[in-house]
């Protein structure tokens, strides 16, 4: 889901919080019908990509699902309660079943447990094999996948609630409530496992990290803070999962900032304004950001400072980049693939997929790169 189709007063959450589409209150709406997607540059075809495999596994219809790499696996999922696991150089099924309710986050997983978010708040947990396991009932609707560390599996809800669950069992060992703004963007924030800990993304622009065997805070930083007279002014709730990288953890916020923040402390490294309705890529030299203007940007991972800036994907609904080789790869609104220099920012090479948005945070399987579409195609590319 767009987070600039979704707005979520806190006053009316509960009401809203099973909406499929809110584009009446969209203030956005009409701003975003003036700009025009950009038209497609033609290419020189200066690196060889392929469709190495794809798989049909259902539609996400308003919700972000990402595959899960397990090994030599890749484990998939959809709106209508799809699950598959294939293999990841191949897309040989290995085995699909069906839950027992509609879906609306995954795939979250530590390599022994699959778990996803339900209907109304359901929490559906299964082993490696698709047998089913247990189930938890959160307060409210489950839009970010849930993760797994250290036995514990966390679970955070629109209501801004987070849960630690006993992996084995579901039982629930702690509990956070978390205050949110007045208004907030209906999107599906990230968490990730460090360690022994869980690193939120939380409405209001902000990172937490939290003891994942205890729920007990270890350090809160903002990515982005609130600016404007009004609340749709203030909005700046963070895009995307955040990333680890070494010691750092990097992310970008909407109508807010990118930067990275040690992670131990939550200490700033550095931070440069941008607004970004998705997530960020990082590897050794760069961190890679795309801003709600369809602008793909690098910046030095130690200093923040500026590598290179490509524009000319404007308004093209651009999915969380991917730093894969030479190459840094984004998904757009069309299901197009497109592959830039790591190094300038210059046109590679482009991929098409089933022709719908690419919504979901492309994984590196292997040789492969897995791009999954809001129609259901799991696509992995090949960059030779």
């Amino acid at each position: 889901m767009r987070i600039t189709q979704k707005l979520v007063g806190a006053g009316v959450l509960a009401l809203v919080a099973g909406c499929s589409t809110l584009n009446s209150i969209n203030p956005f709406a009409s701003k975003a019908k003036g700009n025009q997607p950009a038209p497609l540059v033609e290419l020189k075809g200066s690196m060889a990509v392929r469709t190495a495999w794809k798989l049909d596994i259902g539609k996400a219809e308003d919700f972000v699902f990402t595959p899960a790499v397990i090994g030599n696996t890749i484990v998939a999922a959809s709106a209508d309660g799809a699950i598959a696991r294939v293999e990841s150089a191949t897309g040989r099924q290995l085995w699909r079943v069906k839950s027992e309710t509609p879906l609306t986050a995954g795939v979250g997983s530590d390599g022994n447990l699959l778990v996803f978010g339900g209907h109304k708040g359901t929490v559906l947990a299964f082993d490696m094999d698709g047998k089913a396991m247990w189930k938890y009932q959160a307060s409210s609707e489950v839009l970010s996948s849930p993760v797994v560390g250290q036995g514990i599996v966390v679970v955070r809800s629109v209501d801004n609630r987070i849960v630690g669950l006993d992996a084995k069992t579901g039982e629930q060992k702690w509990i956070v409530q978390r205050v949110s703004p007045p208004l907030t963007l209906r999107n599906a924030p990230g968490m990730i496992v460090v360690d022994k800990d869980v690193i939120i993304a939380q409405p209001g622009g902000k990172l937490i990290s939290l003891l994942l065997a205890t729920g007990a805070p270890r350090w809160e930083v903002a990515v982005g803070e609130a600016r404007g007279a009004t609340e749709l002014e203030r909005v700046t709730d963070i895009g995307g999962t955040p990333v680890l990288f070494e010691d750092q953890v990097c992310a970008a916020a909407y109508q807010g900032r990118v930067g990275c923040f040690d992670v131990a402390t939550g200490a700033a490294r550095w931070n440069k304004d941008l607004s970004s309705e998705v997530g960020v890529s990082v590897d050794q030299r760069f961190v890679f950001a795309v801003d709600d203007k369809g602008a793909v940007s690098a910046f030095d991972r130690e200093s923040g400072a500026s590598a290179w800036k490509n524009d000319k994907l404007g308004y093209r609904r651009l999915s969380t980049p991917v730093s894969y080789g030479r190459a840094v790869a984004v998904g757009d609104y069309q299901g197009y693939i497109h592959f830039l220099s790591r190094e300038d920012g210059s046109f590679l090479a482009r991929a098409a997929t089933d022709g719908s948005p690419v919504i979901s945070v492309p994984q590196v399987a292997g040789s492969n790169l897995i791009f999954q579409t809001q129609s259901g195609t799991v696509t992995a590319i090949a960059v030779e």
